[in-house]
Parts: C-alpha cells; sequence; structure tokens
C-alpha cells in the first residue's frame, strides 16, 4: 500500500442509494476518474461502512459512510519524449495547446509511448498528479483522429477546478467538422442518447436503453455540392464519448475520414482522400473557461490545423463546388 495523500469522506444520500460503489464515488468526488476509482477499490483503498471494500460493484444504501483514501502517486512508468507540443498559452496553473490529429491523449494498451503525456513529460516541471501515473494533468481528452485546442493542469487545485468546470458544463467548446452529405436545415438540435454499441464495444450509438443524455448544436457554413460536402460549426452541451462522431452519423452525416461511425472513402474523390492523412475531419476550434486562479474567463481560437485546413481550401476551389 502507498502512503495516503487525502482521507475523503462522503455520506451515501437518497437519490443514490442502491448504486454501484465506483459510480457512487465517481459522482460525489469527479476530479478522480471512475476508472481509477475502480482501480483504488480493487488496491483496498476504499472503506464501507468501515469495512475494506474491493468490488467496485459493490452497491451503497442511503445513509452508508464511505472512506475513500487517495493515496501517492505511483512512480511514474510514463517516460517523458521530445515530441514538440504547439502552445498557445501557458501560466503556472495551466497551459492550453493545440492536439494534432494522429496524437493519442494518454498511454493505454497499445499506446505506451508517443501520447500527449509523454510529451507533456518532457515539455512541463509540473502537473497535476489527480489523474494518476498515466493522465497526469489531463482533464479532458479529443480521440486520436480529431485536433485542435486542449486545456492541462499543472497542480492539483487547477485540476480540481477545470474538471468541476467540465462537469458542470461552464466551459465553452466548439468544433468544425467536414461531412458526407448536405444538411436539410441550417441550424439542428440533435437531443438523442448516446450509448454502448449493441454489438460493437468499441463504438458507441444512439440507442434509447442504457444510454446517457447526449445534446449537440450544429449550424451549416458552407456547402460543396458538386462533391456533396459540407462544412459545420457545432457546440456540444455534454461530453459523451464520440458525441459528435455519432450524433452526425446517426443523421446520414459522417465526418470525412471517420469510417469508425459512416464514411465511405469511395464516396469522395480520390485527390480529397489522399489529403485527409488517416485523420478526421473534426477540429476543436475554440475553447473557453474560467482560469482555476482567479476566475478570469479565458477564450481560444485557433485556425483549423493540418490536413484540415488543406481540404476546406482544396474544396473551396473545386470547380462548381458551390
Amino acid at each position: 500500500m502507498r502512503k495516503i495523500r487525502e482521507e475523503l469522506s462522503f455520506r451515501v444520500p437518497a437519490e443514490l442509494s442502491g448504486s454501484r460503489i465506483d459510480y457512487f464515488l465517481s459522482k460525489s468526488y469527479p476530479e478522480l476518474s471512475r476508472t481509477y476509482i475502480s482501480k483504488l477499490i480493487k488496491e483496498g483503498y476504499v472503506f464501507l461502512n468501515g469495512q475494506r471494500v474491493r468490488k467496485p460493484s459493490s452497491k451503497v444504501k442511503e445513509g452508508d459512510p464511505v472512506l475513500l483514501c487517495v493515496p501517492e502517486p505511483e512512480s511514474l512508468e510514463v517516460k517523458p519524449q521530445g515530441i514538440p507540443l504547439e502552445i498557445v498559452y501557458e501560466d503556472e496553473d495551466i497551459l492550453v495547446l493545440i492536439k494534432p490529429c494522429g496524437l493519442v491523449v494518454h498511454p493505454s494498451p497499445g499506446y505506451t509511448t508517443g501520447t500527449l503525456v509523454n510529451a507533456l513529460l518532457y515539455h512541463v516541471k509540473n502537473l497535476s498528479s489527480i489523474g494518476g501515473v498515466e493522465r497526469p494533468g489531463i482533464v479532458h481528452r479529443l480521440d486520436k483522429d480529431t485536433a485542435g485546442l486542449m486545456v492541462v493542469a499543472k497542480n492539483d487545485e487547477a485540476h480540481r477546478s477545470l474538471v468541476s468546470q467540465f462537469q458542470e458544463r461552464k466551459t465553452e467548446k466548439l468544433y468544425m467538422a467536414l461531412v458526407k452529405g448536405i444538411p436539410a436545415q441550417k441550424y439542428a438540435l440533435i437531443d438523442s442518447p448516446i450509448g454502448r454499441h449493441p454489438v460493437d464495444r468499441k463504438r458507441f450509438a444512439v440507442r434509447q436503453k442504457q444510454s446517457k443524455k447526449a445534446i449537440t448544436e450544429f449550424w451549416l457554413e458552407e456547402t460543396f455540392k458538386s462533391v456533396g460536402v459540407s462544412l459545420l460549426k457545432l457546440k456540444i452541451h455534454t461530453g459523451r464519448t464520440h458525441q459528435i462522431r455519432v450524433h452526425l452519423s446517426s443523421l446520414g452525416l459522417p465526418i470525412l475520414g471517420d469510417i469508425t461511425y459512416g464514411f465511405k472513402r469511395s464516396s469522395i474523390p480520390k485527390q480529397i482522400n489522399l489529403m485527409l492523412e488517416d485523420c478526421n475531419m473534426l477540429v476543436a476550434y475554440r475553447l473557453g473557461f474560467y482560469h482555476p486562479a482567479g476566475g478570469k474567463w479565458l477564450s481560444f481560437e485557433i485556425e483549423p490545423p493540418s490536413p484540415f485546413k488543406e481540404v476546406l481550401d482544396y474544396l473551396r476551389t473545386w470547380k462548381g463546388s458551390r
């Protein structure tokens, strides 16, 4: 057992009675991911009614006391790597960067090197430790094949503040996407729940059962009718995994490059296919949040990075595209 950094006591409210203990703790202390909480439970750092519990599936009842012992971070096994980072803002509490397409955010089976975390450990002296060994400083994520703005926490106080803002929907996240198809309307609010795909557990899908509420807005910005492609701007009001990709696919508007959710390479000209570079044409171009120290509202906006920019420029010069 590692040295305990802090002990956190909770009492189960009526609305969470009957919940799994890992779910209860993830709701009570959202600064820690449910995956990490499950790991702590299995390692014996959680007590229910004064008794150590090791099963994340253990149920809690109204009034039960729960003690979460948060250990000191393990010796870091993820090695620093001199991967270039495009940092747009940095101070003693946070940094904001542009994650390129192709860069995995944090280590996982199959991606133990070459991740954003490896790069951060090389470029930044201090990072928050709340995310555990594999996710120092990470408070939100972007898919491997999606590019755009991310904020990273450099200390635990900043981490808690940022996680709380993302949990409470106090942040602003705007995206742009190139999709195959022309929307029937210039604006839409998609309010469709998302859950694990019933067959392929690595994917997600719009479904009514075993799902979570998901809301996405989009605005039609441009159409390229000769190739059947549209440029959309989007705002997400919830943070479900693959949310934009799933919602757009459900409308028959798959994102260019996103073969996981319905894009077919045969649907666009070969030259555009070559320009995609195995990336999804989805960019997080604006990110806003309150600074963890002082509460000042910060907002960052970028031009679309490569290869999104090159594909968009090419579409705008395509003969008869309007």
